[in-house]
């Protein structure tokens, strides 16, 4: 899979990924909760539809914070499979109270 250029990176974020940056290496997105279960809930439903994409984030979580990050490690930068998990994560966060 090829790396997308920066100025489709940028076009891809600004038309459909507002709530995602990138900071040259990575897409990456901060989600916060209610509390710890609910965080901890969203990286179970995140880890299984990344399983499935045979795709995993970058994560880290801080009691009600989930930070993700993405990047196709093969393409050695972003490609249309980390939009495509952005999408998905977006869709789950959906389903989830946030503060």
């Amino acid at each position: 899979m090829k790396a997308l250029s920066e100025a489709d990176i940028k076009k891809l974020l600004s038309v459909k990924f507002e709530n995602w940056s990138f900071d040259g290496t990575f897409l990456s997105r901060n989600f916060r909760f209610k509390n710890f279960i609910t965080a901890f809930s969203f990286m179970t439903s995140v880890a299984l539809e990344a399983e499935k994409m045979d795709h995993h984030p970058d994560w880290s979580n801080i009691y009600n914070s989930v930070t993700i990050r993405l990047n196709t490690h093969d393409a050695n930068g972003i490609t249309k499979l980390d939009f495509d998990l952005a999408l998905a994560i977006d869709k789950i966060s959906e389903s989830y109270t946030s503060v």
